[in-house]
């Protein structure tokens, strides 16, 4: 059995699964809104666990989004996994909210964006599952990154993909960005299966939030350079 915390984003989720050889199972799920993630994640995991007639000693791995985003959000989930890893001592996976984004497109080749607010952009090159580099960017370097020849699908995380012109990122619009749902802990849990075959994990004891600060972006012209 799989745990997922998803607390990145303007709501939060929770989920477990059965890991099979090529796919998760998702038995339970649970969502929790916003200003309640301190004090319901905990409780909420708990209410899964009872449900399924289980405890933390069934759980295998636990997943968890590590950012970008939210910052309390980024804190609460992200020291909840910890100190349910570290005090069970169960296996993490530690995963980044744009790589799980761009694995929700379902597409060969994306740039992620997720509205970082001040008119700014999360953005992370995938293709085909490889990080090409995650970076902090204006608006205008946004779209500069996605006109750029051979630049992937621009995805945008966007819960109101039926109304873009009250999206968050409104301003890509230039681009015609495809508008993905955001991904939740289930989703997580799906893209995390193959590193917990793999026994890919990520200690706990030197895991940390995935902050995306412009004094450390690079170009993604140079991260595709690299790859």
């Amino acid at each position: 059995m799989l745990l997922a915390l998803n607390t990145s984003g303007s709501t939060a989720s929770v989920a477990l699964g059965v890991a099979h050889s090529n796919e998760v199972e998702i038995v339970a799920t649970a969502g929790l809104a916003v200003r309640t993630y301190s004090a319901r994640l905990i409780p909420e995991i708990a209410a899964l666990l009872e449900d399924q007639r289980a405890t933390l000693r069934d759980i295998e791995a636990i997943v968890v989004v590590n950012g970008p985003g939210s910052f309390t959000g980024i804190r609460v989930g992200l020291s909840t996994a910890k100190g349910l890893a570290e005090g069970a001592g169960i296996p993490l996976i530690a995963l980044s909210r744009l790589a799980l984004l761009a694995y929700a497109s379902g597409l060969p080749h994306v740039l992620a964006a997720v509205d970082a607010g001040r008119g700014e952009y999360y953005v992370g090159e995938y293709r085909h599952g490889k990080n090409l580099g995650e970076l902090l960017l204006s608006g205008d370097e946004t779209v500069a990154a996605a006109k750029q020849p051979g630049a992937g699908v621009l995805v945008c995380d966007e819960s109101r993909a039926d109304d873009v012109s009250a999206s968050a990122c409104t301003a890509l619009a230039i681009c015609g960005p495809i508008y993905v749902q955001p991904p939740d802990a289930a989703d997580a849990l799906r893209f995390a299966l193959k590193r917990f075959h793999a026994g890919e994990f990520d200690p706990p004891e030197t895991l940390d939030a995935n902050y995306l600060r412009r004094s450390d972006a690079e170009v993604l012209r140079s991260a595709r350079a690299r790859a």
